[in-house]
C-alpha cells in the first residue's frame, strides 16, 4: 500500500482494479515552457523531473507496467540541439536514477528501434537495463525512437526472416512484437489535452481506456495520475461484449 503524504485520498481506489499495465504519452513539455518564455529545453527537463515520482507512484499502487513514450520515430525532425539536449537529459535520467530505481524493484527495459540512439545514450540505457534486470516489482519500459507504425513493420519482416511455415495469427504477430510477453496497456493516458494516439503502441491500445487530461507533462503528480486511475476505475470494460 502507497505510504506517500496524499495516502488518505487515495483509499477510494479499488485495489482489486488496478491497472496492470499504464502507458503514457508525456506531451506538453514544449508548450509548458513557452507559456512560461522558456526554451523548450527547460520544459522536457522540467518533464524528466515529473516522471519520477510517476514511476515509484505506480510501482507502489501495485501496476506491473509503466510505459512512457519518451522520444518517437519521428522526434528526431525537430531542431538537432533539441535532439541532442533530449538524449543528455535521458542519459541524465538513467545516471540519476538507476540506483533508486533499483532499490524500488523496478526494472527498466525498452521499446523501439534503439540501435539508431547515440552510442552514448544507448550505452547509458543498455547499463541502466542491465543493473535492473533482476528486479520484480515493476517494469519501466523507455518508448525510443519509437513509433506503432515502425514497430508493426519490424515485427512483420522478424517474423518473415524467422517462420517456418507458420501462419501469421494475431497471436503469432504479438510474439514479435517490442512488448511480447507483456500485458497489453489497459489505461493510456495522455497529458496536454490533445485528443490523439500520435503513432503509440497502436496494436496494443486497443482495448486501452483513454484518458486525456489537458494538465501539461511537467505538472502532471502523483495525484493526477490517481485522477486518471479513478476514471479507469469508473468505467465497465467490455472488450466488445453487449452492452
Amino acid at each position: 500500500m502507497p505510504t506517500s503524504e496524499s495516502e488518505h485520498q487515495r483509499v477510494d481506489l479499488d485495489w482489486s482494479r488496478m491497472p496492470r499495465h499504464i502507458a503514457i504519452i508525456m506531451d506538453g513539455n514544449g508548450r509548458w515552457a513557452q507559456a512560461r518564455n522558456l526554451p523548450r529545453v527547460f520544459g522536457h527537463r522540467q518533464g524528466v523531473l515529473a516522471l519520477k515520482p510517476i514511476v515509484k507512484t505506480c510501482a507502489r499502487l501495485g501496476v506491473s507496467v509503466l510505459t512512457v513514450y519518451a522520444f518517437s520515430t519521428e522526434n528526431w525532425i525537430r531542431p538537432k540541439a533539441e535532439v541532442d539536449a533530449l538524449m543528455d537529459l535521458l542519459m541524465e535520467f538513467l545516471r540519476a536514477e538507476t540506483a533508486e530505481l533499483k532499490m524500488e524493484g523496478v526494472s527498466i527495459r525498452t521499446i523501439g528501434d534503439i540501435a539508431k540512439l547515440p552510442p552514448r545514450a544507448r550505452s547509458a540505457l543498455q547499463e541502466s537495463m542491465r543493473r535492473t534486470a533482476n528486479e520484480q516489482r515493476m517494469i519501466l519500459n523507455l518508448a525510443l525512437n519509437y513509433g506503432g507504425r515502425d514497430e508493426l513493420v519490424r515485427a512483420v519482416n522478424r517474423w518473415i526472416q524467422r517462420r517456418d511455415n507458420e501462419a501469421l495469427t494475431e497471436e503469432t504477430l504479438a510474439s514479435y512484437l517490442d512488448t511480447a510477453g507483456l500485458p497489453d496497456p489497459d489505461l493510456l493516458i495522455r497529458s496536454s489535452g490533445e485528443e490523439r494516439i500520435s503513432n503509440f503502441m497502436l496494436w496494443q491500445i486497443a482495448y486501452a481506456e483513454i484518458y486525456v487530461t489537458k494538465t501539461m507533462w511537467p505538472d502532471f503528480d502523483p495525484e493526477e495520475l490517481i485522477k486518471a486511475i479513478r476514471a479507469f476505475q469508473s468505467r465497465t470494460r467490455r472488450f466488445g461484449a453487449v452492452e
